[in-house]
């Protein structure tokens, strides 16, 4: 063996001895749970229906809060947006869509604009500023090849969307042109979450895996397993440095972005059907997740046993699947969207 091929080997040797040592090292930072390391138990979140909004006529399947914390989007198969007053529950404007088969709604950054999109694999640009409600879409942003799961602004010019064609892009609102594809998933994308500075999001895919990216480059910077089936929301934890994700396997997972791994998993025993939808409270204490048994579970982060004993809240008071939820930006209201046509408001 020559001096060349034996330098490579020894090479080979050394980084493959580092590789087992970093696993080891990151195996003994994490012999302990969260619930361990913070000596804290379960903290009780007490919550109460305070408003329920009805206006619908059809199952809701997608909200969104406004910047304001006063105002709500809805979308539901009954053919309309509905914005309401979530502290009146006056309703202040119906949209009627061309499309009833609607999965996504999403408030502007600066409260002027609404996007919607479903089946219709069209995302659609309302201007919600004047004092009726648009008849028409200002925008209509064509490109995706499946149907629209997700959409959320980027900021007044940009939208990144989330699709069944496996990809997610992001939109210059003013031209209707494509920007940048993100394309790594091998299945149906189903929600996305943007980070609090603006420069990444965060996936979740019907491949099990989450996946971070960076908005401008269209690199997927990292991926996140461990789930056993899809995986239907993503949410940003408040600091930025961790997110949470909610499956069809009836778990909720914490993924922190540090350590490039997960850190919390909450689930019981009891439940055993899917998540539609999770949340963080403004500290993220807890994270507050809606479920196809009709009920919304509030988990304290912090005691991530998985044993069956560590949810803190349970909440009865919808009829049908819980569809979406989400937390105002003053962390001061929970409202969530069902089946049963209904909102209800949370505090």
């Amino acid at each position: 063996m020559s001096d060349t091929q034996e330098k490579i080997k020894a090479a080979r040797e050394e980084v493959e001895g580092l590789k087992k040592q970093i696993e080891n090292t990151r195996n003994e930072k994490g012999d302990k749970g969260l619930a361990e390391v913070s000596g804290t138990s379960v903290e009780k979140c007490e919550l109460k229906n305070r408003k329920m909004l009805k206006g619908h006529f059809g199952k809701i399947y997608a909200m969104h809060w406004d910047v304001d914390d006063r105002r709500v989007v809805s979308a539901s198969q009954d053919g309309k947006l509905i914005i309401w007053n979530a502290l009146t529950t006056n309703k202040i404007q119906a949209i009627p869509l061309r499309s009833s088969w609607v999965m996504t709604c999403a408030f502007g950054t600066d409260s002027e604009m609404v996007a919607c999109g479903g089946l219709d694999n069209i995302c659609s640009i309302y201007n919600v500023n004047a004092d009726s409600a648009p008849q028409k879409p200002t925008r209509e942003l064509q490109g995706h090849d499946g149907y629209l799961s997700c959409c959320r602004f980027l900021n007044p010019q940009e939208i990144i969307t989330s699709s069944g064609d496996s990809t997610c892009i992001l939109w210059d609102m003013e031209t209707g042109q494509a920007k940048v594809t993100y394309a790594d998933h091998s299945s149906d994308v189903m929600s996305l979450a943007l980070s609090p500075d603006g420069r990444s999001f965060v996936s979740g895919s019907c491949d099990s895996k989450a996946k971070m990216w960076d908005v401008r480059t269209g690199q997927c910077v990292q991926t996140f397993e461990g789930h056993e089936s899809d995986i239907n929301s993503v949410a940003y934890f408040p600091d930025g440095n961790a997110f949470g994700t909610g499956s069809d396997d009836a778990s909720c997972r914490l993924f922190d972005l540090r350590a490039y791994s997960q850190t919390g998993q909450y689930d019981s025993d009891n439940i055993v059907v899917g998540i539609t939808s999770v949340a963080f409270s403004l500290t993220g204490k807890f994270i507050c997740a809606g479920y196809d048994d009709y009920n919304c579970y509030v988990w304290d982060t912090l005691a991530s046993c998985g044993d069956g004993a560590s949810y803190s809240t349970q909440l009865q008071q919808h009829e049908n699947r819980i569809s979406c939820l989400g937390i105002n930006g003053s962390g001061q209201a929970l409202c969530t969207g069902s089946w049963d046509t209904f909102l209800i408001v949370w505090a």
